[in-house]
């Protein structure tokens, strides 16, 4: 995986950097529609489509279980990511683990803030394999509020996904809220609706002012 440092242009990322699968990772951009069902007897329930409106996958919230806790399906059905909020972690981080697991030696990465104050959002995301998070391997940075939000590899001015806000009546009638996500070539777009979704959760989240 090629990280910061690298002189390629931005979104054009010449190897691919698969997180949760290869299968995800296709020489194209690829523009998804998350759909947030608002009006859910359960929270953290989440529909992805394509440009068509075909379903990729679905998040689903676990109810009875540990809060926070998510899980990432694809559309036949099959857990491919679990992840939850830490208890008691000042900067908000969200632990990501493949498939249904929630054991240490399934990490996958880990989501948080990059610090406690912040008027713009900036979360760091650093993969199992960077357990000392000396330097984050992706990064998010944007405006949450107009859901103008990009990815970027490391540290680097190298954009890998950009997210923006999808308005329509329909939306605000179903009590949905929409936004559309553009991945860039060769990026596993699973792991950037993983992303996505914890962002929204981590400012969803009215339960602190951190």
């Amino acid at each position: 995986m090629m990280m910061g440092g690298s002189s390629y242009a931005a979104g054009s990322v010449p190897q691919q950097m698969a997180v949760i699968s290869p299968q995800f990772c296709v020489n194209y951009p690829i523009d998804l529609t998350i759909v947030r069902k608002l009006m859910t007897l359960s929270e953290g329930n989440f529909g992805v489509t394509d440009v068509n409106g075909n379903v990729m996958f679905r998040v689903k919230g676990k109810l009875f279980s540990l809060r926070d806790r998510r899980v990432l399906y694809d559309l036949a059905g099959n857990p491919l990511i679990t992840f939850h909020q830490k208890m008691l972690s000042a900067h908000r981080r969200w632990v990501v683990f493949r498939g249904e697991s929630t054991d240490s030696k399934d990490l996958l990465f880990s989501v948080k803030k990059s610090s406690l104050l912040q008027m713009k959002t900036k979360l760091d995301v650093f993969l199992a394999t960077n357990p000392k998070e000396e330097l984050c391997d992706f990064r998010i940075e944007g405006s949450w509020f107009e859901r103008s939000c990009v990815i970027y590899a490391g540290d680097s001015s190298n954009i890998i996904a950009q997210m923006h806000r999808k308005h329509s009546a329909q939306s605000i009638l179903l009590g949905k809220d929409t936004f559309g996500v553009t991945v860039y070539p060769n990026v596993d777009y699973a792991f950037i609706v993983a992303l996505v979704v914890i962002l929204e959760e981590i400012n969803e989240d009215r339960s602190g002012e951190d």
